[in-house]
């Protein structure tokens, strides 16, 4: 068993305060993109504003691995080799149901359905440390 250390816990603050980061600026993004008086520019940089700040944070999740034991790596890679297939599950379900019965945009779209690949990432990470620990 992996002992925690006040290095690992303050890393993991570290890494959720610039999730938590990532998560304010998209949600003021979304909030922005609302506003009907834009022009086209400011849409367009408002919409990519998430962007290097999403890259930020993969490019922390990825030092962050790189820092991890063997068993923690593992742990990660289940849950990616969990959560990818069942996203391909999940788009592709989804895409067939558009052709057959015509889902609602308004319900259906990117937008809506991204946020439940963290939530396939969050499902494979417990059942691979439900394994391993």
């Amino acid at each position: 068993m992996h002992a925690v250390t006040d290095t690992d816990r303050s890393a993991d603050w570290r890494g959720f305060g610039i999730f938590f980061f990532w998560g304010l600026v998209y949600v003021a993004a979304r909030i922005l993109l609302e506003l009907p008086t834009l022009g086209w520019w400011p849409r367009f940089l408002i919409a990519l504003a998430p962007t290097p700040v999403f890259a930020w944070v993969l490019w922390n999740i990825a030092t962050g691995v790189a820092t991890m034991d063997e068993l923690q790596r593992r742990i990660q890679l289940e849950a990616l080799a969990f959560a990818f297939p069942m996203t391909l599950l999940l788009v592709m379900t989804l895409g067939l149901l558009e052709i057959a019965v015509g889902l609602n945009p308004n319900d259906w779209s990117y937008r809506h359905i991204w946020p439940m690949l963290f939530i396939l990432y969050f499902a494979g990470l417990v059942r691979a440390k439900r394994r391993y620990e």
